[in-house]
C-alpha cells in the first residue's frame, strides 16, 4: 500500500515526495522527524533564554551598591557583588574575622580578633569590625549565621560557570538570583581552592571559643553549609541590607 511522505527539513519550504515505502521506513522517518522537532525546541528555548537575558533590567541600588531580593521570609537583601568585586563572578578583597581591610597574609599573629574573648561579639552594624559597614556604609553589613543559614534553607543552589569562573546560582523562592563565585580562601599568602569551594564570613563569632567565628561554605560537590573556622582566615564578604 502506497504511503504519501511528507518531509520537511531545516528552515527550507517543505517538499513533499510520493514514494512507497514500507512500515520500518516509516516508523525510522518518524523518528528522524521527531528527534528534528526536539532539537527545535530545543532551540527555541535556548534562543528564548539568551534574549530574556540580553534584556536590559532595572537595577536596584541601595547606598551606591546594587542589591538583589530574594523574596526571603526575613526580607534580607543580598548584594549583587563582594566587597572590592566590580562583577559578580569576581572574588573582590579578602578578610580576615573582624578586620574591615584586606592585606596580602593572614596569620594567627597577625588576626585582630584570634583568641582575643573580648571580640567574642555580634558584630553586624559595627563600623569598627563588620567590613561590610565599614567599606560600604550606608545599612550593608556583613550576614549573621542564622542569616547565611535561611540563604541556604530557603535557596535553590545550583553549580554553574559565569564568565569562566565556578560557583554557585543561587536562586530565591521568588525566581531572583545571584551569584556566589567560588573564592577559596588565603592563609598565610597563599590562596586555597579556589574555583571548586567557596567561603565567606558571617558576622558571629563562635561565643564559646575565641578562635573562631562562623562562615558561609560551600564546595563543588554539591555541599553547602555554615561552618567555623579560625578568625584569622582571610575570606571575602557578600553584605546584606534590609
Amino acid at each position: 500500500m502506497a504511503v504519501l511522505k511528507f518531509f520537511k527539513k531545516k528552515n527550507k519550504m517543505a517538499q513533499i515526495e510520493a514514494k512507497e515505502v514500507d512500515g520500518a521506513e516509516v516508523k525510522a522517518l518518524q523518528a528522524e522527524v521527531n528527534a528534528l522537532k526536539a532539537e527545535l525546541e530545543k532551540t527555541k528555548k535556548a534562543l528564548a533564554e539568551a534574549l530574556d537575558a540580553a534584556q536590559p533590567k532595572e537595577k536596584t541600588i541601595k547606598d551606591g551598591h546594587e542589591y538583589v531580593d530574594l523574596g526571603l521570609p526575613s526580607g534580607l537583601k543580598w548584594a549583587t557583588c563582594n566587597i572590592g568585586a566590580r562583577a559578580p563572578e569576581a572574588s573582590g578583597d579578602y578578610f580576615a574575622w573582624g578586620e574591615f581591610k584586606t592585606k596580602k597574609s593572614f596569620s594567627e599573629s597577625g588576626s585582630l580578633t584570634y583568641g582575643k574573648k573580648k571580640y567574642s561579639i555580634e558584630i553586624a552594624g559595627n563600623s569598627w569590625l563588620d567590613a561590610a559597614r565599614a567599606n560600604w556604609g550606608g545599612s550593608w553589613r556583613m550576614p549573621t549565621k542564622y542569616e547565611c543559614q535561611e540563604l541556604i534553607d530557603k535557596c535553590k543552589w545550583e553549580w554553574v560557570a559565569v564568565n569562566r569562573v565556578n560557583g554557585y546560582k543561587v536562586t530565591g523562592p521568588n525566581g531572583n538570583k545571584i551569584f556566589l563565585p567560588a573564592t577559596g580562601s588565603r592563609s598565610g599568602s597563599l590562596h586555597y581552592f579556589a574555583g571548586s569551594d567557596g567561603y565567606y564570613w558571617s558576622s558571629t563569632p563562635d561565643e564559646s571559643n575565641a578562635i573562631y567565628a562562623f562562615n558561609l561554605y560551600f564546595n563543588c560537590d554539591d555541599s553547602h553549609y555554615v561552618d567555623y573556622i579560625s578568625r584569622y582566615s582571610g575570606f571575602c564578604i557578600r553584605p546584606v541590607s534590609e
